[in-house]
């Protein structure tokens, strides 16, 4: 018995709620009750004889000890998760792979695709997770990722699934007219900004030899693609975003392009796993399915 080791469960209440800033959310996560959240929190805290959130009327903060022990904790827990799917799949209860994905590319893209996979794969258990930012395989419990970058991240080794190729404005049609209407231009409009992409409209007005005046910076900023998406169509205003995800809408006269012009970019969207390690059979079969995909699309 480790008798330094505190409880799982006080761990994985103490990192959800570190997590959440909140005990009733991390209640609600874990399936329990927001007391038992609570006392297993405080437990925890007087085992270690240290404070590691704070309490004041129902928010909750984490202190600096806190936050690096959530941290700590975070790792080991999803290390022993990623240690658990590796140990079924080689014990005949169904092989599983875990993928980090750009959230915007697996709901529009990968997701559709996936029932394809299932039916040549039944055995296989493809789990996705949201990763926005770059991240070294070590410190996560993904099998591979899918990322959007200028080249394949280094140690790693993949496939390119396909070019970015551009981005173009894209609006409503109603906003269009009623610019059009008033006898406005497009740098009227509200622009509408992706963050991780903060410069995209500027270089786009230099691309096009365009004036980029200061208002266009004032429009409001979003973190993923299926958020700006969803306030075009809501008519707030224009944004930049790849051709390959309105395509569909752009064919159907949901959405136009309020003027013509492009914004080339050289980034493309890739699957790659670590080189550190031999990839399990059903990590190859994954890389093979999606390099068809690739070849058909390029064909």
């Amino acid at each position: 018995m480790r008798k330094g080791i505190p409880n799982l469960g006080a761990l994985q209440a103490f990192e959800a709620t570190a997590r959440l800033s909140s005990f009733s959310r991390a209640a609600e996560e874990l399936s329990l009750t927001h007391s038992a959240v609570y006392r297993q929190v405080t437990g925890l805290e007087e085992r270690l004889g240290v404070q590691l959130l704070t309490r004041v009327r129902r928010r909750v903060a984490v202190t600096a000890a806190g936050a690096e022990y959530a941290a700590r904790v975070r790792h080991h827990l999803e290390q022993l998760e990623k240690d658990t799917l590796g140990l079924m799949s080689r014990t005949g209860m169904g092989r599983s792979l875990h993928v980090a994905v750009l959230p915007t590319l697996a709901t529009t893209w990968l997701v559709p695709r996936l029932p394809e996979f299932q039916r040549r794969h039944g055995d296989i258990s493809v789990s996705l997770s949201v990763r926005t930012l770059p991240f070294q395989f070590n410190d996560h419990p993904f099998d591979a990722a899918i990322y959007h970058a200028e080249q394949i991240w280094p140690q790693t080794v993949g496939i390119k699934l396909f070019d970015e190729g551009e981005l173009l404005p894209v609006c409503t049609p109603g906003m269009l007219k009623a610019i059009d209407a008033a006898g406005g231009s497009m740098a009227d409009l509200t622009h509408l900004h992706m963050s991780s992409r903060p410069d995209a409209w500027r270089h786009w007005y230099q691309a096009q030899q365009k004036e980029y005046v200061p208002s266009i910076s004032a429009g409001p900023r979003y973190e993923l693609f299926t958020m700006t998406l969803a306030a075009v169509k809501a008519g707030m205003g224009v944004a930049l975003v790849p051709r390959f995800l309105v395509q569909a809408e752009l064919d159907a006269g949901q959405l136009l392009t309020p003027v013509q012009g492009v914004l080339s970019v050289r980034e493309a969207y890739f699957f790659s796993y670590p080189v550190s390690s031999e990839p399990s059979e059903a990590l190859l079969a994954l890389e093979a399915w999606l390099a068809g995909i690739t070849e058909a699309n390029r064909g």
